[in-house]
């Protein structure tokens, strides 16, 4: 039994079970990491890699697997670790090989401020939320209003909706120096109704208001204890009541008014009676009745003017205040917040501490060096991209007052640098350049899940595709950095050798390389071989007692000759005529073969069939390679000199011209077929298959050190198609 070296996981060993997920008919496998995180895995395109991502992003996205294809066929999709629990869906990242739309999220800015600079500053303004929920509701209590209140207030004493603090400061002064709250009963949403505002502001009823507050003042001013703005009959209710209430009369406490000689007032009562009996002369006076009828029947239109206009009939000394109803309505708010002012002094002072901290920890963030910034500083020192980046609004993600980074562009172009809108750059970059602003991204996530430390398996689908070799390689440094994190796990998939050649060659260790092969039952994940100078490792060894892997070495033998020798070399023309169709391609034994290799290579083995024609080794070794469905890539070797020496074969044939055919002394197969479709247009079945040969088979069949030929990267199946069309004609 493996103890798991990364105590703390839950990782270690990860099973899939896969049936009809996105045309996966079967897959099972189980990657083990507890000796290492990393796994590759060399897939031909149209194998397994984009329906394995699709599969795991729908465990990060916890939706369930389909097949599209046959939508009616039942998925089976179990992802467990080693102790049989599914993989939580946080714990799936799925690296695609690209995805413009994927971005920075607000996630994201938590790399911008160390934790204890940003939890404090979260517990500030928490605080100062929490101050402000609790005063907007003891005003929604106090105003019965059902309008949203933070703007309400704002617009009142600013010039916009949305400037909420700034109104509250405004305030702060009048509040402290106010004594009362003569306007704190005032139903809010009554008087400031939008229609009822509109039908103040008409004509006919600022002049009706004018003459009913005209006669109004000089009712006031003839009154014998009522003044104009200091002592009107409100406001000496409200005197009445606020004495009575604290206890005045109480306390065998008078009140002397004046009304030529001294009254003196003992009782709450009696100076009730005084202003109730004052007031009575002032409202029954047939003018102001007459005039405050005339503004009345203005709002009978429709239902909430009507309210209005009863709303008014029992507090009529509201009606004076309407010829300024900007004045009116903050003299409301202030009245509000009044006899709210502890929940108004709680908010204010905790909104001015934090911005004083604010302003601390904008200066101590200044000389920080973020996460955030580092990563900018991979990607600016690794990639090679004719732009550099930076943070625009650095300062405001950490505070809080944007939620997303806005990173800015610069250009360069020689000395000549210049900044560029993100929509601009991306219509004069290259795919490359655009793909590695997409990695960015990933590395953001990445890099906040470092912080998070959450444990994640990364599923990588051809992350380095279409990009240069300087990038290439860049994007395999930092998944080799990754690597190095004990808390992520790697499955990384390409259709590409040569990057499958080299993350093994850096991080990945051969064990844990994988070679993906499609049949009817299913995929099959085997460990991969060849993956390091195949000829010398594997088809050398076995060179004399493996065919497929003599005749894929032909390709090689020749180019060493080539190399060392020169085309004008004997080995070199013999090694040629068991690529091409020649005059003596059917006399070349695997005898005579074998002493190529053997000078070639200082050995001096024999093979079993030594008499054999070489051609005869590959049909049959065609046929082993048709029949055995192998996508190793000897096997995709000898398809491919198998087809060609097909395909020439049966052109040869037809075009019938010796003389021709003898001429030939370059591209052999391309003459053949230029002359072929000239001879014989109308064959188009044959032209289509023999085009798929010019296509699919290189004109000649490199295989050198660096494994990059499109012949090594391509599908088996499709090379067995073409070999039995081949055949066939």
């Amino acid at each position: 039994m493996i103890i798991p070296v990364f105590k703390g996981f839950a990782m270690n060993r990860v099973t899939v079970n896969l049936q009809n997920c996105y045309g996966i008919k079967k897959l099972a496998k189980q990657f083990d990491f507890s000796q290492d995180r990393a796994s590759a895995i060399y897939a031909p395109n149209g194998a397994m890699k984009s329906s394995f991502a699709q599969t795991f992003q729908d465990v990060a996205n916890g939706t369930p697997s389909t097949d599209r294809i046959f939508p009616t066929r039942t998925s089976t999709r179990d992802i467990t670790d080693e102790r049989g629990n599914d993989l939580p869906k946080e714990s799936i990242f799925v690296v695609r090989p690209y995805d413009e739309e994927f971005g920075h999220t607000e996630k994201t800015s938590t790399l911008l401020l160390d934790a204890k600079l940003r939890k404090e500053y979260e517990k500030l303004y928490l605080e100062i939320d929490q101050a402000k929920e609790a005063l907007l509701k003891a005003l929604k209590e106090q105003s019965h209003s059902k309008k949203p209140l933070e703007q309400e207030i704002s617009v009142t004493f600013t010039s916009t909706d949305d400037d909420f603090y700034t109104a509250l400061q405004r305030v702060k002064k009048e509040l402290e120096d106010q004594k009362d709250a003569p306007f704190a009963d005032v139903e809010y949403d009554t008087i400031f109704d939008e229609k009822v505002l509109n039908v103040l502001g008409t004509k006919d009823v600022k002049t009706a208001l004018e003459g009913y507050i005209q006669r109004y003042n000089e009712l006031l001013a003839a009154s014998t204890f009522f003044k104009k703005g200091t002592f009107d009959y409100y406001n000496a209710g409200q005197i009445a009541k606020s004495l009575a209430d604290n206890g005045f009369f109480a306390a065998k406490h008078s009140v002397n008014l004046y009304n030529g000689e001294r009254l003196e007032i003992h009782t709450q009562k009696e100076l009730e009676a005084v202003i109730a009996k004052e007031k009575e002369a002032i409202i029954k006076d047939k003018e102001l009745r007459r005039k405050f009828d005339e503004v009345a029947k203005m709002f009978e239109k429709n239902v909430t003017l009507r309210d209005f206009q009863r709303y008014m009939l029992d507090h009529d000394a509201y009606l004076s205040q309407l010829s300024n109803v900007n004045k009116f309505k903050q003299d409301v708010w202030k009245s509000y917040l009044k006899v709210k002012y502890d929940f108004y002094l709680d908010l204010i002072s905790k909104h001015e501490s934090a911005q004083k901290r604010r302003k601390e920890i904008e200066d101590e963030a200044e000389k920080q060096r973020t996460q955030w910034e580092e990563v900018i500083h991979i990607f600016n020192d690794r990639f090679f991209v004719p732009f550099k980046l930076e943070v625009k609004n650095r300062i405001a993600v950490m505070l809080g007052n944007d939620s997303i980074i806005d990173l800015g562009f610069t250009y360069h172009d020689g000395d000549d640098n210049v900044s560029v809108l993100r929509d601009a750059l991306l219509k004069c970059l290259s795919t490359g350049e655009k793909r590695a602003l997409y990695i960015l991204n990933v590395i953001f996530e990445i890099e906040v899940r470092r912080k998070a430390k959450q444990e994640t398996l990364m599923i990588i689908d051809d992350i380095a595709d279409s990009f240069d070799y300087q990038n290439k390689y860049a994007i395999i440094q930092y998944l080799k950095d990754v690597h190095d994190d004990l808390q992520f796990k790697q499955i990384i998939m390409t259709h590409n050798f040569d990057f499958f050649r080299t993350v093994n060659s850096r991080f990945v260790p051969y064990s844990h390389c994988l070679m993906a092969s499609k049949n009817s039952a299913g995929i099959t994940l085997d460990r991969a071989s060849g993956i390091k100078n195949i000829f010398v490792n594997d088809w050398k060894k076995e060179f004399f007692s493996d065919d497929n892997k003599k005749i894929a070495s032909i390709p090689f033998l020749r180019n060493l000759v080539e190399f060392t020798k020169g085309e004008s070399d004997p080995k070199f023309a013999k090694l040629t005529a068991l690529l091409h169709c020649k005059a003596d391609s059917g006399n070349i034994t695997v005898a005579d073969l074998d002493d190529i290799f053997n000078d070639i290579c200082g050995s001096t083995g024999v093979s079993a069939n030594g008499t054999k024609p070489v051609v005869d080794v590959v049909k049959q070794a065609g046929k082993f390679c048709l029949e055995s469905k192998s996508d190793a890539f000897e096997s995709k070797i000898v398809l491919a000199i198998a087809i060609r020496l097909a395909a020439e074969s049966f052109m040869i044939a037809r075009i019938s011209d010796p003389a021709f055919v003898a001429g030939i002394v370059a591209h052999q197969t391309q003459e053949l077929f230029v002359r072929f479709k000239t001879q014989f247009p109308s064959e188009t079945n044959a032209i289509e298959v023999l085009d798929r040969v010019q296509i699919m088979t290189p004109e000649n069949i490199h295989l050198n050190s660096f494994m990059y030929e499109p012949i090594v990267d391509m599908s088996g199946d499709h090379l067995r198609k073409l070999y039995a069309d081949a055949l066939a004609l």
